[in-house]
Order: C-alpha cells, then structure tokens, then sequence
C-alpha cells in the first residue's frame, strides 16, 4: 500500500486537491491521506510520500501525474523546498504533516505537552512562564498577553470566560483559517491552558460566517476531545478539565473583530462596539471577567508552556519577541504563509518568501495589516517587521497580512475602495466613524470623475486626522491610514484628476 498525503485545506481544495482525491479514489494500492496544509499556496496542489530520506513533494498536480509520483519520479524533498526550509515555524510546525482531526497524531508530534506542564504548574507560575516570554496578542493591538490574564485571574467572580476572536476579516489573512482547519487541537489546548490560568470554567470560539469549513472542523474537534476527557467532565475513569467549550457562528460584520462588539454579539445583540474602560479581562461576556484573543494568539500558548518562556523570548527583537505569522498575497509569485522571528525587513520578506514580483507585474505598494494598514512604496521597503518599527512609522503589523499592488493599481480607486469599506462596515457607534467615512468616499467619489475641489487633500487630512483622535475603536481610528499613506506616496495620481 503507497501512502499519499494531500492537504484538506480550503485554499488547497480551491486549487484543485479534491479533484485530484476524486480522480485517484479508486485506484488500487493507493491510501490518501487528507493532512493540514504547508501554506505554500503556489505550490498546490502539493502531493507527498514517504520516501527513505523523509517526505518527497510534487508541486502542482494533475491527475495524470500520479504514475510518475507512484514511481517516486520527479519529486522534491520537503526539506529542500527554499520557501519552507528558510522559515522558523513554531506554532505551524506541524503543518502538512498531521491529520486535523487525530488527536494521537497531534499528541505525537509534541501536541498536549504545553497542557500537561500547566497542569503542574500553579495559575501564578504560568502567567509568570507567559511573562517570560514576552508573548504580546497578534490581533493587532499587540497587548502583552500575560498581563490581561493575570487582570482576569486577580478579578473576583462567580464565573470566567475564555473567548477566541476567529472572525479573522482582514483581507489577505488566512492564518486563524488554517489553524482551524488544520490543527484544531492546537487552538483547544491553548483555551484550556487559559482558562487553567484564569479560573474559567466555558469557553467560545466566535467563528466567521464565511468559514464554514472551520467551523465544522473545530465542533468535530470538540467532540473528540470531549471523548477524550480534554474538554467537558469526560468518559468515565476520566480526569475531564470540566472546562465547556462552544463554536458559535457571527452573522458575518467586519466590526465584530474588535472585542467589546464581539461580546455584543456573543450575547445575542447587535455587534456594536462599547466604551472602554472596563476592559473585558475585568468585566466582559455577561458582566463577568473574560479573556479574549484571536485564534493565532492561543495557539502559540501551548509551544511556549512546553519549552518555556525563555525558548520563545531568545527569539525576534527586543520589544517583539518570538515569531510572527506573515500571510502574503497579491501580484507576487508566490503566496502563502510565513512564519519567522520577527526584525526581517520587508523587502527581504517579499524576495525571499514571496519571489519576488509575478510574472510581468512592478511593484508599486505594498499594504500590511489588512484594510487599515498602511501602504508602502518601493522606498520604504526597508522598514523591519515588528512593533516598535511600525508604530514609528506610524502603521501596524495587525494580523501579519501582506498584499502586494502593481503598476496597474489606480491609487485613487484603492483609496475610495477603502473609505467606502469603513463607511459600509461601521457600526455607528461613533460620529468619526459613522460620518467620517461617508465624507470621506464622497470626497475621493468627486476626485475620481474630475470635480475635485482646491483644498480636497487638506480635507481629507484634517478629517483623517479627527478619525484618528475621535473614533471610539480603532476601526475608525485606523481607516483614514491607507487613504493619507496613498495621498503621502502617490499624491500626483490625486492632483491629476483635480486639475
């Protein structure tokens, strides 16, 4: 019997892997196996086998080249593709290797280790081990993690709350995806090791609409791990956490990604966001002390109790430790996910990882941190990948997502693409963010057919500015960057169409 491994990933079943698994479901002394993803998105999709040297890969399969992989022709060792071989992975160690819903596979690749040290450890010790590593949320506002967990824990309450954030919106992020899809597991062990920490006894995973795949996953995951005796009181004889844990489905709101609106939500209204203080870690979900951080954020919390807070802090930069997840997209050749110690520049990112442009493309921006981010021309590549680097350049690293725009992209229609985004997903909370992004796209709308008016930039400036100061979240804070960073570095293209 040959074994073949394929991934189940969605971003690999759209490039064809279930069309491959259909075509060669029945040929005989053929075992597929459907694992996690590499991330190597340009590759897929990607087949693998066991081979006396370890993995073998051939990239980009059709149906027709099973006979060639049969026969061990042409392929490539997993450990010698550059894309892979370069990177530092931690919390995607696994990926491409386990079965997403194997729990013993999971287990054997060094999974549960991070959740049998905290259960030797006092709640005390593993904030402390989290402190260590300097460990800060990579949902954007990059808050040091051990710091809300020990606020949550020193709250008095009849009841805690561990919520992961998995309503990943940013466009050109997929990392959260992949974890759910791929190592659910994962993103369990580190709710369980939080709530350890905290005193919390149920948790949720807010999952996007528009992953349903995820969803599914991470309720089959659950179940098994139920059956285990990880979550819930377990089967009999069992040592269960009597931790519960829930997906719930959001109706599909981009603002919801900010954590007091996804509270709204969980509790059955409208996800809007509220003013803060207090902070969720001291009275959240129904009042009470609850955690909340993206899928990416518990997920590296399992590595760093199994190897320790000193392991991950020797890694990254002084203010940034550990590694980052980089997700890159665009008119590169090369797309897909990153994991690296942080202080990388860009430019080396997009060559070494991405290779450069695709073929017949010049770059001419590149936007980090999703639809609030920042964009970037050729001459400020150079900037370094990590927190202080880009609050000094006054940007954000948000959830690691990197798109990449040629010379054929229309900076004033990107501009206007993006107003008009915060004017659509506002929750109307707030005047500069409700108001402000209306006046906003009405401006660029008027700039664009050649009725701009003198002053217009300066408009968009002084209202950027009190978006900026005045916005109650950093949704609206955040939505007039990509707008003044396209007038600051393409401003000509604006003064084009107002002459």
């Amino acid at each position: 019997m040959t074994r073949l491994y394929l991934s189940n990933d969605t971003s690999a079943r759209a490039a064809g892997a279930d069309r491959l698994a259909k075509a060669w479901a029945h040929t005989p002394g053929l075992e597929l196996i459907r694992t996690s993803s590499r991330g190597a998105f340009f590759l897929e999709p990607l087949v693998e086998r066991d081979m006396p040297g370890g993995r073998v890969a051939w990239s980009n399969v059709t149906p027709d080249d099973l006979p060639r992989i049969l026969a061990g022709s042409g392929g490539a060792p997993v450990s010698q593709i550059p894309f892979l071989s370069r990177q530092t992975r931690v919390t995607f160690a696994n990926f491409g290797v386990t079965q997403p819903l194997s729990l013993d596979e999971y287990s054997a690749c060094g999974g549960t280790k991070g959740l049998e040290r905290a259960r030797q450890l006092s709640p005390g010790a593993m904030i402390e081990e989290l402190k260590v590593s300097r460990l800060r949320g990579r949902g954007g506002a990059a808050f040091p993690v051990w710091n809300k967990w020990q606020i949550a824990r020193e709250t008095a309450s009849d009841r805690k709350y561990v919520v992961a954030n998995a309503d990943e919106g940013d466009a050109g992020t997929y990392c959260d995806r992949m974890i759910m899809e791929g190592e659910p597991f994962r993103l369990i062990e580190g709710m369980l090791i939080c709530a350890r920490a905290i005193g919390a006894d149920t948790g949720y995973i807010y999952c996007r609409k528009e992953y349903p795949a995820a969803a599914g996953t991470l309720r089959a995951a659950i179940e098994r791990a139920e059956r285990a005796g990880l979550l819930g009181s377990g089967p009999p004889g069992s040592h269960g956490t009597g931790f519960h844990l829930e997906v719930l489905v959001g109706a599909g709101s981009y603002v919801v990604g900010e954590e007091t609106a996804l509270l709204e939500s969980l509790e059955g209204r409208r996800g809007v966001v509220q003013a803060r203080p207090p902070y969720p870690a001291v009275s959240g979900l129904y009042g009470r002390p609850t955690i909340v951080s993206n899928v990416l954020t518990f997920a590296i919390v399992p590595s760093i109790l199994a190897r320790g807070g000193e392991w991950y802090a020797s890694m990254g930069t002084e203010r940034s430790r550990g590694t980052v997840v980089l997700q890159i997209g665009g008119r590169v050749k090369q797309p897909g996910l990153v994991e690296i110690p942080f202080g990388a520049t860009l430019e080396e990112v997009l060559e070494r990882f991405g290779g450069g442009m695709a073929p017949g493309a010049r770059f001419k921006a590149v936007q980090v941190g999703g639809p609030l981010g920042s964009l970037f021309p050729a001459s400020r590549l150079g900037i370094r990948i990590c927190y202080d680097a880009f609050a000094e350049a006054g940007a954000i690293l948000g959830h690691g997502g990197i798109v990449v725009y040629d010379d054929e992209t229309d900076m004033v229609e990107l501009a206007r693409h993006f107003m008009a985004f915060t004017a659509d997903e506002s929750c109307g909370k707030c005047t500069p963010c409700r108001i402000g992004s209306v006046r906003g796209r009405e401006i660029l709308e008027r700039i664009q057919v050649g009725r701009g008016r003198p002053g217009d930039l300066d408009l968009l400036a002084d209202l950027g500015e009190t978006m900026k100061t005045a916005s109650l979240c950093a949704f609206g804070g955040r939505a007039p960057y990509p707008v003044l960073t396209a007038i600051e570095h393409f401003g000509e293209e604006f003064r084009r169409l107002m002459k």
